[in-house]
């Protein structure tokens, strides 16, 4: 009957051993709070600073807001990294008007990130030329060594209803 022992030690073999109580050495860690989204007047912050810095053409500070690795989609449609958008925007040849943003939202997507979009007319002149396009955008926000870093950009060109 070589068997039935060796059945038995192959069972227990397969039971789940309870983990060890901590020790004076390995004290028992106290399971960690879970942190609170990012409140709505943080992202409303983050994305004024953000449209100022763009409408300004403050390199300096797009060079702080924006992440390494960004990623924008323009309004039409082509991808640019981070030189691209800070170039787009600090270009001597563009000027930008005032923007008045519309239809804002600000959604926490927890501790650390949050989106900030809304609805503009972004008008000025472009080499001496007049141009006016409205857009709808959605700019992704994380928090990165303590600072917010835009890290994806979506700009949509709205086409305006033709008028009778």
């Amino acid at each position: 009957m070589r068997i039935a022992p060796l059945f038995a030690l192959l069972l227990l073999a397969g039971c789940e051993q309870p983990p060890a109580a901590p020790t004076a050495e390995q004290p028992q860690q106290p399971a960690a709070a879970p942190q609170a989204d990012v409140s709505i007047e943080t992202l409303r912050r983050i994305g004024d600073r953000f449209d100022a810095a763009q409408i300004n053409k403050d390199a300096a500070a797009l060079e702080v807001l924006v992440a390494d690795d960004l990623v924008f989609v323009g309004s039409d449609g082509q991808r640019q990294d981070k030189r691209g958008f800070i170039a787009g925007y600090t270009d001597p040849d563009v000027t930008f008007d005032p923007i008045a943003i519309k239809d804002r939202v600000f959604i926490p997507l927890g501790p650390d990130a949050g989106l900030v979009g809304g609805d503009v007319v972004l008008s000025g002149t472009s080499d001496g030329q007049p141009f006016a396009s409205r857009i709808r955008f959605a700019d992704t926000f994380r928090r990165v060594d303590g600072e917010w870093r835009a890290v994806h950009i979506q700009s949509t060109r709205v086409q305006e209803p033709d008028q009778p």
